[in-house]
């Protein structure tokens, strides 16, 4: 089907087919043909009347054929205006000229099989025009007038199909109308298949948070593309954890004793073993509450230390994660963490995601070892967790990258593999 859309002025006709191509991307939209001209040409639109119309009758024969061509292929198109608006504004300015050679060649035009008609008193026009703030393209109340009586006894004669469609309301009714008129059906775009939950594991300063980082910033079409996860939901054990330190402050300040940590200098270290796993359930209860949606992944990131530190913690956590996630370890050594953590430390910012440091005496207790090359000993495959299969790639994150290629290289063959892993699990 071939249709056009008309009206007076500043009525939100290129606005509704801006937003139409958007969404619905097999059309063939076209913009108006006597604007297109006139700003090829720097020509205006009232005065240049002969030059335009030269230029116009020369562009004519390549629109027709555009429009000819995506008929052929089953394309419904949709353009904006015509060239009967523009014979309508030739007899409301006396240009005799334009209207001579448009009744000599109207019964060659191929003519929409639909007329969409934007209707609103001349009023709204007028004041859409003076918002709109384009000298160029605003037209005098009376040259509209005689225009759209014009217009009106054209179609009358001609027993064309004019749809009404009013505009003087919100937009949303607007564009439902249009779509409604056009028999459009949106189609939503398949969703890739993505990663539910992507476990992060690391020592500290491993460069977890960094990586996170580095796919925020991704486009959501390659990030779901080119590394397999979707709109991403951070759950990281590290703010929770510092909001213990702080009730811990609260605490001793009422005189009460630290609960869970001690502090060190003018940092704080774990000094209840069972924090690590309240840590994990408090993560777990809130995946339980909202889990993965279609479309999403979940990022669980933590790190652990000890001789069965991540056996003892991936067991904790929540059965969709085992079922449906997958693990990354970003393998560090002690050294690289150690230099690392001390780096990035900003005192007046230590609650920080990239700017905490854990302190040294913490590192050497808790961080000095882990079982991770014990867990997976081989770069990648499958852990077996309470009955699950849980498919992990280790990468090595030495040196530290810097640059987005940096990353892509690293990490995106990395989560291809975990990705081929999950989907043959």
């Amino acid at each position: 089907m071939y249709a056009a859309v008309e009206g007076l002025p500043a009525l939100g006709k290129s606005e509704v087919l801006a937003l139409l191509r958007l969404y619905f991307p097999d059309l063939l939209i076209l913009p108006e043909l006597v604007k297109e001209v006139a700003e090829r040409e720097g020509l205006d639109l009232l005065r240049d009347r002969e030059r335009l119309a030269q230029a116009l009758w020369e562009a004519w024969p390549s629109r027709q054929a555009l429009i000819r061509a995506a008929l052929a292929e089953g394309r419904m198109v949709l353009e904006e205006s015509h060239l009967g608006v523009h014979a309508a504004y030739s007899a409301a300015l006396g240009d005799q000229s334009f209207l001579e050679a448009f009744s000599r060649r109207e019964q060659e035009i191929l003519w929409p099989d639909l007329f969409l008609r934007f209707e609103a008193p001349l009023e709204v026009s007028l004041l859409r025009q003076k918002a709109r703030g384009d000298p160029r393209y605003t037209v005098p109340a009376e040259v509209l007038g005689r225009m759209s009586g014009w217009l009106s006894a054209w179609h009358a004669r001609r027993g064309d199909r004019v749809e009404i469609i009013p505009v003087d309301r919100p937009p949303e009714e607007v564009v439902a109308a249009t779509v409604k008129i056009l028999g459009l059906r949106y189609t939503p775009h398949p969703i890739p298949e993505v990663i539910p939950y992507l476990v992060l594991l690391g020592r500290p300063a491993s460069g977890k948070t960094e990586l996170i980082q580095f796919l925020r910033a991704l486009p959501s079409t390659e990030r779901a593309c080119a590394y397999h996860l979707g709109a991403l939901r951070v759950l990281d054990d590290f703010p929770i954890l510092w909001e213990k330190f702080v009730e811990d402050d609260l605490w001793e300040l009422l005189g009460r004793g630290r609960l869970h940590s001690r502090r060190v200098k003018e940092n704080y270290a774990v000094a209840n073993p069972l924090l690590w796993d309240f840590l994990l359930h408090r993560l777990s209860e809130r995946i339980r509450k909202e889990p993965a949606r279609p479309g999403e992944t979940v990022i669980v990131e933590f790190s652990r230390g000890g001789p069965e530190a991540y056996a003892h913690a991936l067991a904790l956590l929540p059965s969709a994660v085992l079922a449906d996630g997958a693990v990354l370890y970003l393998s560090v050594s002690y050294e690289e963490s150690l230099r690392r953590n001390r780096n990035r430390y900003d005192r007046d910012r230590r609650d920080g995601l990239l700017t905490h440091s854990v302190p040294e005496e913490e590192m050497a207790r808790t961080y000095g070892e882990d079982d991770w090359e014990k867990l997976a000993p081989k770069e990648a495959g499958y852990l077996t967790i309470r009955g699950y299969r849980v498919p992990y790639v280790t990468v090595r994150n030495e040196p530290e990258p810097k640059t987005f290629g940096d990353f892509s290289r690293r990490f995106s063959p990395a989560i291809g593999e975990l990705f081929w892993l999950w989907r043959n699990r």
